[in-house]
């Protein structure tokens, strides 16, 4: 692990249970990166100082402290402009790095990308947040860009960062993205009749593995913040035969960049068509409240806000404190408790998509003449039947599916 300090601001209007909670996710992000921050400050003003956001004499402070006890990185718990941020590094000099959280998770998301798209993704937010940061030399620069986006080596002198060189990587980067975009409207529209369910919530809460839960397929699972990045959606069909696809979507963070938001839309989007959100919190958190504000403000500017839901508390399996759950029962009288590591509960949460699909779809029956019997493949694929009769003339079937897959069946019958 390497060592580093944290460094955090308070203000008057600074909810101080909040900026602790802060000071912990942010030890909990460093260390998904290989740091262990060994120390935090906290430095107390009444305004944001106009040049170097916590005051020089601070920052001097900090620096000199890093450099006693050897620590190379300085963590900033806030998101700095580029102005405050090159006045900082330039304190700090050139043996020191200053990481600000919006840079700590760009870094890991950087790390975690595994497939093309997210690799885009995060590369575009990534040059977007650093064009406005980029400092005199190449070397600073290969430090503070982490590889994406760079060019030029270590020994080039001081040079001019050309800026339309860096626009044009944008551009590319967009026109990419909007080409897998095009794509997955594409592939949604083709599910368009298909019930959706999307998996949402805060990182590390579990929604990968209740994913598994429910399909059965094998994910990534890993006790860290941002594990997965990629949305997974898999057919599945529940105990009623109901047929649903399944979506297992990037976590949220409280001021998560907008610009890294932005990147990921064509990701997110699987939220945004989804019929049904299960919103999976972990129980065991300090921080529960915090955590439902940040998914509900998420889905607010994803435009998914007034979508139905369901709140599932995970993680019962390490909460033993009863009194949390009579709190959350009345607060929120329709959630559910579930853990997914011991597999608790799981069968009342597969109940309460049931219950959700059933409530959204309707009961339809048909009489499918004998020479219409190829599609009938189709029909069990695509619905939930609930009764068949095999008549004279005909195969009377009776079904649960959405309006639009009805008029496909009743389109395809001779």
């Amino acid at each position: 692990m390497i060592k580093s300090l944290l460094l955090s601001l308070s203000l008057p209007t600074t909810n101080q249970d909040d900026l602790n909670e802060e000071i912990e996710e942010m030890k909990r992000l460093a260390n998904t990166l290989g740091y262990s921050i060994e120390s935090s400050s906290i430095q107390n003003k009444q305004t944001i100082d106009s040049a170097t956001y916590f005051g020089k004499g601070k920052i001097e402070n900090i620096v000199n402290q890093c450099k006693e006890l050897k620590y190379n990185t300085i963590f900033i718990n806030n998101e700095l402009d580029p102005g405050h941020f090159k006045r900082i590094q330039k304190i700090a000099g050139e043996k020191i790095f200053i990481i600000d959280r919006t840079k700590l998770i760009l870094d890991i998301f950087t790390k975690h990308a595994k497939t093309i798209e997210s690799k885009k993704q995060v590369q575009l937010a990534a040059i977007q947040y650093m064009m406005p940061r980029l400092i005199g030399q190449w070397t600073h620069l290969e430090r503070q860009m982490g590889g994406v986006g760079t060019r030029g080596g270590p020994g080039e002198k001081q040079i001019e960062i050309d800026r339309r060189l860096l626009r044009k990587d944008i551009n590319k980067l967009k026109k990419d993205l909007l080409q897998i975009e095009k794509q997955r409207t594409t592939q949604r529209k083709s599910r368009k009749t298909v019930y959706k369910v999307a998996l949402v919530g805060y990182t590390n809460a579990g929604k990968s593995s209740i994913f598994k839960n429910l399909s059965g397929h094998k994910t990534y699972i890993k006790d860290e913040l941002f594990a997965t990045l990629d949305t997974t959606t898999k057919n599945i069909s529940l105990d009623d035969k109901s047929k649903i696809l399944l979506s297992d979507t990037v976590g949220f963070l409280r001021n998560l960049p907008t610009d890294l938001i932005a990147s990921f839309r064509s990701t997110l989007g699987e939220i945004k068509d989804a019929n049904l959100l299960l919103k999976i919190i972990d129980i065991s958190s300090s921080d529960i409240n915090g955590h439902i504000k940040t998914i509900e403000d998420t889905l607010k500017l994803l435009e998914c806000d007034k979508k139905k839901s369901i709140i599932v508390f995970n993680k019962i399996d390490i909460e033993s404190d009863n009194s949390i759950y009579k709190k959350l029962k009345v607060k929120y009288k329709s959630c559910i408790f579930i853990s997914s590591l011991k597999k608790l509960n799981i069968n009342i949460l597969i109940k309460a998509i049931i219950d959700q699909v059933n409530e959204d779809l309707n009961i339809y029956t048909i009489k499918l003449p004998y020479n219409s019997i190829s599609i009938i493949d189709y029909i069990y694929s695509n619905t939930n039947v609930i009764d068949r009769k095999d008549e004279f003339n005909y195969i009377k079937l009776s079904f649960r599916t959405s309006d639009g897959m009805y008029n496909k069946i009743l389109k395809k019958i001779k």
